[in-house]
């Protein structure tokens, strides 16, 4: 298992994950190391609409549009 160290954390998301532990009945460290595990398997979302998409196939066939359009600043007066 490997270690880390977060320096800087603010005070008040100290005390969030505090809270979030107790609530849990578990300790800071492991409430940490549930909330990082179900973000670093969270599928990427644009990934996953295309894996969905591909499934159903034809996604591969679609047409992608040229964007010929010119940026323009907008007026806010």
């Amino acid at each position: 298992m490997s270690s880390i160290i977060v320096r800087g954390l603010d005070d008040h998301v100290k005390q969030q994950l505090s809270s979030q532990a107790k609530e849990h009945g578990r300790s800071m460290e492991a409430e940490v190391r549930d909330i990082l595990t179900k973000a670093a398997r969270r599928p990427h979302i644009g990934m996953a609409l295309l894996s969905a998409a591909r499934d159903v196939d034809g996604v591969d066939e679609l047409p992608i549009p040229t964007r010929d359009d010119v940026a323009r600043a907008a007026d806010l007066e």
